[in-house]
């Protein structure tokens, strides 16, 4: 067997995404490389040579791959990957740009979000969003994987030797173009490295609503998150949901408002240390993982709350 990982970078550094997908490859073979497609990339080619899990970093530095669009980025991607058993790729917004391309163009059935290895050809993902895990067997002889970032550790960062291997391959198919991306600008502590976190559900009843998290957020430092049901209900944008469709996040102190507790919004905050739920249904779920529980009407207790710190 012979694995194929997909960096996710920005052409000056990788990202922590890379790492976690070289763990889950290791859990399938030891016999691994790395693609670094970009544009000025030989920095991040020259550091991914120190991971020690790398046998070879392949390198294809062109201008066509400076925005890692998903035509290009495709026809590369599944030409190298003919020669491997198995294509893995982050589950981002990249990876699943150009991923279902790669599996189009290789004749595979792509298996997304994998959250475990059982065996080189059986992965477990999420599915019914998230409340239920299917596990899944291929036998396609090329595998074409992205990989629930969150549901493995990072790998290790030094003590490897990898070679180096340039690929002269431009791929500029002259599909699509990029024009800009802009990154959402916040005060607040990014949501998977906060110490504290406070998270709406389907109960803060519309998107308005969220606003009575915002002061007890700027006063105790917090990050808002929020379950897939009030995603869902078009309360708040999809980077704020917490669970194992959305972030994994492990803050010190959890508070969950209005939060029934569905199993997919648990796996997804369970490992924090405090957990606290505020919730009107004294037979939530939610109650059963919380360390601290207050059964009241939110719309009360928030205020009150905010009042007090």
């Amino acid at each position: 067997m012979s694995i194929l990982v997909v960096a996710e970078h920005d052409n000056q550094e990788l990202k922590k995404s890379t790492l976690n997908t070289i763990e889950a490859a290791k859990k399938i073979d030891s016999n691994i490389d790395l693609l670094i497609a970009g544009s000025n990339c030989n920095e991040v080619a020259d550091n991914a040579c120190k991971l020690p899990d790398i046998a070879k970093v392949l390198v294809a530095d062109k201008n066509s791959y400076k925005d890692f669009l998903a035509e290009n980025m495709g026809l590369l991607i599944s030409k190298i990957g003919e020669g491997y058993t198995h294509i893995l790729a982050p589950a981002t917004s990249n990876g699943k740009n150009y991923m279902p391309r790669v599996a189009a163009l290789l004749d595979s059935a792509q298996i997304s979000e994998i959250i475990s290895v059982i065996s080189d050809d059986t992965f477990e993902r999420p599915i019914y969003a998230g409340n239920c895990i299917a596990t899944v067997k291929t036998s396609d002889p090329i595998k074409v994987i992205t990989v629930r970032t969150t549901a493995f550790d990072e790998c290790a960062t030094e003590g490897g030797s990898a070679t180096k291997e340039l690929i002269d391959d431009d791929n500029d198919l002259e599909i699509s173009s990029f024009i800009s991306e802009e990154l959402a600008e916040s005060d607040r502590p990014e949501l998977t490295s906060a110490d504290i976190v406070i998270s709406g559900g389907r109960g803060m009843q519309n998107g308005e609503n969220f606003s009575l998290l915002e002061g007890i957020a700027d006063k105790l430092g917090a990050a808002i998150g929020a379950s897939r049901a009030a995603v869902d209900s078009g309360f708040v944008p999809n980077d704020m949901q917490v669970g194992q469709t959305g972030k994994i996040v492990a803050p010190n102190l959890y508070i969950a408002v209005g939060i029934s507790g569905a199993i997919q919004h648990l796996a997804g905050m369970k490992d924090s240390k405090v957990i606290v739920a505020i919730n009107k249904d004294e037979e939530a779920p939610i109650f059963q993982v919380a360390d601290y529980g207050l059964v009241s009407d939110l719309f009360e207790a928030l205020p009150e709350l905010e009042a007090k710190l």
